[in-house]
């Protein structure tokens, strides 16, 4: 079960990765591109998961059963 420190843990990886491609960029012209690139990749990646992660860790809106019958559908469970 996933808990509070998957966050944290996966922002030290995507620090990590990012230092990564700053020093391991190759050299040359595109080396800003590629650093941009890479960072920027990293980044969006991380926001993605994190907000899909902490959108099913605390879902703003309870799931509702939808096989109950009609007389007992507006009874809350």
């Amino acid at each position: 079960m996933a808990n509070g420190w998957s966050i944290i843990i996966g922002l030290i990886v995507v620090v990590l990765a990012c230092l990564a491609a700053w020093f391991f960029s190759p050299k040359g012209e595109t080396q800003t591109i590629w650093r941009s690139s890479l960072i920027l990749s990293f980044a969006s990646c991380y926001l993605m998961w994190a907000i899909t992660f902490l959108a099913q860790w605390h879902p703003l809106i309870e799931p509702r059963r939808g096989n109950l019958r009609p007389q007992y559908a507006h009874e809350k469970i």
